[in-house]
């Protein structure tokens, strides 16, 4: 099988999924999805804008109102849910192969993302059938009152390019186990496996209009659905600029919003912790995804004593990734998603090297042969940088890692904290009691310890402060896609 190939792309065009069927976008328009690492053509894909946004709310309102999906019960949603993950086990290779081929990532790392995706489908559909209310005892003696837990409506989702599949998934998976109907708007950049997902909801049985793929561009289809007064509401992944946008637009019908947005991540390291494991974690956490993660932690701050020391360590750890097709298996940082968002990351590090930045390792685009077919930035550790440097405050989400030397805890929790962002936070330390005062102390949806990005379907995870809020993961994500109902029955 050559690079390119896969099944499904044996027909390259690729239509929108709407109430059950694939359709052409009304407009006729359709773009194009490129492999970020060799420029090949992959797939065209149906251009969808607001007229189609609007059919897609219409067919999901249809499927929450009337049609089998209402008269769902809990334990036929669990199925469907239990379907869909034993179908995407059964294809993880094919999507984590489509996923490596349309965004770029290597191909170990898609396909070691699809335990976690089956994982949780089979969380959300366990849940399914743990949907409950209470009964509150009121002071009025003639009273009963009981609270109901229902599905929040027609829900909407824009997601990014840097996990098409992972992100799909999560998306998917409470809107099924709640009873909800689902919009859903890929990247323009990653549409495909979205797509190819979209086949699995169907042939596990999900009714016709309950998940609805419009592809398309934020502009256009995105803000569409962010502004659809018949959407319910709505769930946001990616940056911040865009997230407060898409709070704007939600202004219209004031509907629900939960919002995944950008970070700027501290990972601390103290003098005492354990170097040899520290420092290869601290190269994974900047440079994984080729440093397209939200949550990566690329302001590294180490305690001075270890500093030079410990940046060398990092700057080895990097220089020994393999840098190159995602589709290889000894890869092991593919090429960034695209054109744009390699001039972005080229700028940071021009921005760096102006601002008086030095670069351990890296520190320039790739180029010359075979590099120029595709978008490549090789893992960098810069040095001699300050708080206030822009390549420090922003998010750059490319591979570039900003190494910080602090004296003390006191120090680093105020420098740590000092940043309009708070998704994720890491700490290396032996003592137990440091380990803790951090955890307290650091404003971050997720404080991992002697970790890095670690993930399970039954932990929340979500941002502080720009880094937007709701939570994806765990029983609060459930809560996110209901109603709370108060009953109250006279008795006499």
């Amino acid at each position: 099988m050559s690079s390119i190939d896969h099944p499904f792309l044996a027909d390259p065009r690729k239509k929108l999924l709407i109430d059950g069927q694939w359709v052409d976008a009304q407009s006729g328009r359709s773009f194009e999805s490129r492999n970020p690492a060799t420029g090949a053509l992959l797939a065209t894909i149906a251009e969808g804008d607001a007229a189609d946004i609007d059919r897609a709310v219409a067919a999901a309102r249809r499927a929450f109102e009337s049609g089998p999906w209402p008269r769902f019960t809990p334990a036929e949603r669990q199925a469907v849910l239990l379907r869909l993950a034993d179908l995407l086990e059964a294809r993880g290779e094919s999507f984590a192969r489509l996923d490596t081929l349309d965004m770029g990532a290597p191909i170990r790392r898609t396909r070691g993302a699809i335990g976690l995706l089956t994982g949780v489908l089979r969380y959300f559909a366990g849940l399914a059938r743990a949907i409950e209310g209470s009964t509150p005892q009121p002071s009025m003696p003639d009273m009963f009152v009981a609270t109901v837990k229902e599905p929040v409506g027609v829900c909407g989702a824009v997601i990014p390019w840097n996990g098409p599949l992972w992100a799909s998934v999560l998306k998917v998976g409470p809107v099924l186990a709640t009873g909800c109907t689902l919009v859903l708007k890929p990247a323009e950049d990653a549409s495909l496996s979205p797509l190819m997902f979209g086949e699995l909801c169907l042939e596990a049985g999900v009714p016709p209009g309950v998940i609805n793929i419009v592809p398309g561009f934020g502009g256009t289809a995105g803000a569409a659905l962010a502004a659809h007064l018949d959407v319910d509401k709505m769930s946001f992944t990616g940056s911040d600029a865009t997230g407060r946008k898409i709070v704007q637009a939600s202004a219209g019908n004031l509907k629900r919003l939960s919002l995944e947005l950008g970070g700027k991540s501290p990972h601390i390291i103290f003098a005492d912790a354990d170097i040899a494991a520290a420092a290869p974690a601290a190269a994974i956490a900047a440079f994984g995804n080729s440093g397209q993660v939200c949550s990566a932690g690329t302001r590294l701050f180490v305690e001075r004593a270890i500093a030079e020391e410990f940046a060398a360590e990092v700057a080895r750890a990097a220089a020994a990734m393999r840098i190159g097709n995602g589709i290889e298996e000894d890869t092991d940082l593919g090429p960034l998603v695209s054109a744009r968002q390699l001039a972005r990351v080229v700028g940071y590090l021009d921005s760096a090297r102006e601002e008086g930045a030095a670069a351990v390792c890296g520190g320039k685009q790739l180029t010359g042969d075979p590099w120029d077919a595709g978008f490549f930035v090789p893992p960098t550790v810069l040095t001699d940088v300050g708080d206030d440097m822009k390549v420090v405050r922003e998010e750059v989400f490319g591979p570039v890692l900003s190494v910080l030397p602090f004296d003390t805890m006191e120090e680093v929790i105020g420098r740590a904290n000092a940043t309009p962002f708070g998704l994720g936070a890491g700490v290396w330390t032996r003592e137990i009691g440091k380990a803790h005062a951090m955890g307290k102390a650091l404003r971050a949806g997720s404080v991992w310890v002697n970790c890095y990005n670690t993930l399970d379907p039954a932990v929340p995870a979500g941002g502080y402060k720009a880094s937007g809020y709701g939570r994806e993961y765990g029983p609060n994500h459930l809560e996110e896609h209901l109603q709370t109902k108060s009953l109250w029955i006279r008795t006499a």
